[in-house]
């Protein structure tokens, strides 16, 4: 098992930026991949971001491509979600997972723990 907790969610306009914290606790966190999820109000969980455990891996929805990085630092068993040129359809609840194993997963059932979400709202 592992225990995540995010943070830095929060009002931002459109346009702005945000960075997104998942602190790890638990199983070792530099073995396991790592991902982002969002869902927004009367939505599906939709992913956002991944990275493999040795953060050379990462791979993104085309939605976000080129605006949000996911990154992480084994050492503080942290992973991060940068979000630039956030956008209102942005709006909703980020949630972090921790995969099954040591890659990089798009799909939801490849993970196995989640955190209980932070809200981002993108006003316009």
């Amino acid at each position: 098992q592992v225990q995540l907790v995010e943070s830095g969610g929060g009002l931002v306009q459109a346009g702005g930026s945000l960075r997104l914290s998942c602190a790890a606790s638990g199983r070792t966190f530099s073995n396991i991949g790592m991902g982002w999820f969002r869902q927004a109000p009367g939505k599906e969980r939709e992913f956002v971001a991944t990275i493999s455990w040795s953060g050379v891996s990462t791979s993104y929805a085309d939605s976000v491509k080129g605006r949000f990085t996911i990154s992480r630092d084994n050492a503080k068993k942290t992973v991060y979600l940068q979000m630039n040129s956030l956008k209102p359809e942005g709006t909703g609840v980020y949630y972090c997972a921790a995969g099954r194993g040591s890659t990089y997963y798009t799909t939801d059932d490849a993970y196995d723990n989640w955190g209980q979400g932070t809200q981002v709202t993108v006003s316009s």
